[in-house]
């Protein structure tokens, strides 16, 4: 599971979120609310949806299963002249990320992010950087099926 490198603008995405915990994790809900919305967000630029996560800065130096963050269900915009009632805007500032490709069920995603987390990092030339991580759900992502397909990015910065 080697990485690609890739430093990236800021985005523009337009969504919903919720704060939760990895205890208490209504990912589901959120995407629930958000995905017979979506095609009310009209200038997107791709039709990709990206899965947005915010930490606090000492989530994963004291991590809990209890510890809170902000999930996002978004798309990524043109501009934010046309944001649908009820849903934000955010923005995603420019910087690095590791990017890794994820193939298989959402069952086996916490052993990836475990990988990551626990052994990636810390072995690389590289540490996590306080930014946003993100997951990009591309044409080729099918929700809970074994053959689906998706890019994980982890900001990071030169240790």
């Amino acid at each position: 599971m080697i990485p690609r490198i890739e430093t990236i603008n800021e985005k523009k995405l337009v969504g919903k979120r919720m704060t939760m915990s990895y205890f208490d994790y209504r990912i589901g809900k959120l995407w629930g609310s958000f995905m017979p919305r979506r095609k009310e967000i009209t200038n997107t630029l791709t039709n990709d949806l990206i899965s947005l996560v915010v930490y606090a800065s000492n989530h994963f130096i004291d991590f809990k299963p209890t510890n809170k963050f902000e999930r996002w269900a978004t798309v990524e915009v043109e501009n934010f002249n046309k944001v649908p009632d009820e849903m934000e805007t955010y923005n995603l500032s420019s910087g690095l990320y590791a990017v890794f490709n994820y193939k298989g069920m959402s069952s086996g995603a916490p052993a990836f992010f475990h990988y990551i987390y626990s052994e990636w990092v810390p072995n690389s030339d590289y540490a996590l950087d306080d930014r946003a991580h993100f997951e990009v759900l591309g044409e080729k992502y099918k929700n809970n099926d074994p053959s689906s397909e998706e890019e994980i990015w982890i900001p990071i910065k030169a240790k």
